[in-house]
């Protein structure tokens, strides 16, 4: 059973404008609100591709509630740890030609709540995966992944990583399964500008050197790649008009585990549902409806780099 873990979930309000301007009324339209945060979107598309997942995470307020209610409603079952704070609450603008993030920074997790994440994650029989996503909340310091990777290492849980923390290079030391940074948190984390194939395929082996097993690369409209010790593959990406950017990232891992955990010899297949799933959701509000993926994925090409 695959576990998604999401420590700073949020609802995402997407909204559209005409216009932003300062010390004006500016209406907005196309409200959707969703229950959201990495690893949850994670488990939602994953579900979309017939594939079972569980939740945990941190939840409070009404907003928690909700992000908890509104996933069990959608058929998703979920472990809470329950907090005294608030859930966030996230929104997404986009103005007819940018769009503009306004991320809050999460609710506070104290000690009690760390600990009881933790027992959970320890007794959790059926873990076989715990895929991990997104940033830390109030009160977690990145040494809570240490805690974390002990205890999945006791059970022999494989771990995937989609984090944006710096603590990303030192987790590598142990061997996480799967990692899936962006090119711009390459060069952030580790220093290496990839402008060329061959930076790429050297900052793949870097990675890969370092304790990575697997490491899927997006790099955006430059498209993806992949790298399992033995083999480079890259794929190229489907062409959208920008709407929200905000689950593309989660959907395109998701998208990619739902074919690849089942059969890791099936990359290309896994790399074209990646891609056109991304695409579909990068031009829609939150996660979107996934209608285009079959069209997309027919336009997405797969070569083996090495």
């Amino acid at each position: 059973m695959i576990y998604t873990l999401t420590m700073n979930p949020a609802i995402d309000m997407n909204i559209c404008s005409n216009e932003l301007e300062a010390k004006k009324v500016n209406r907005t339209f196309d409200a959707v609100y969703t229950p959201n945060g990495k690893g949850l979107n994670v488990s939602f598309v994953l579900g979309h591709f017939g594939v079972a997942s569980k939740i945990m995470g941190f939840f409070g307020g009404f907003s928690g509630k909700y992000i908890v209610e509104a996933s069990e409603e959608k058929g998703f079952e979920v472990a809470p740890v329950w907090i005294d704070d608030t859930t966030r609450i996230n929104v997404f603008l986009n103005d007819g030609s940018a769009e503009y993030k306004l991320v809050n920074e999460g609710s506070f997790i104290n000690e009690q709540n760390k600990m009881e994440l933790l027992d959970m994650i320890e007794k959790a029989e059926d873990m076989d995966y715990l895929s991990i996503s997104g940033s830390l909340p109030q009160g977690i310091m990145p040494d809570f992944y240490d805690r974390v990777f002990e205890i999945c290492q006791k059970k022999d849980v494989d771990v995937i990583l989609d984090i944006s923390s710096e603590k990303l290079a030192d987790l590598l030391k142990y061997k996480p399964l799967l990692i899936k940074p962006n090119d711009e948190e390459v060069a952030d984390i580790f220093g290496l500008e990839m402008k060329t194939e061959k930076d790429i395929l050297e900052a793949l082996s870097l990675l890969h050197t370092k304790g990575a097993q697997n490491i899927l690369l997006t790099m955006g409209e430059k498209g993806a790649y992949f790298y399992n010790e033995k083999n480079v593959y890259a794929s190229t990406s489907q062409p959208v008009k920008l709407l929200s950017s905000a689950c593309a990232g989660d959907s395109a891992l998701a998208a990619f585990l739902s074919v690849w955990l089942e059969n890791r010899k099936n990359v290309e297949e896994a790399m074209k549902l990646s891609a056109a799933t991304g695409a579909n959701v990068a031009e829609s509000n939150a996660i979107g409806t996934l209608e285009k993926v079959k069209e997309y994925k027919e336009n997405i090409q797969v070569r083996k780099v090495k």
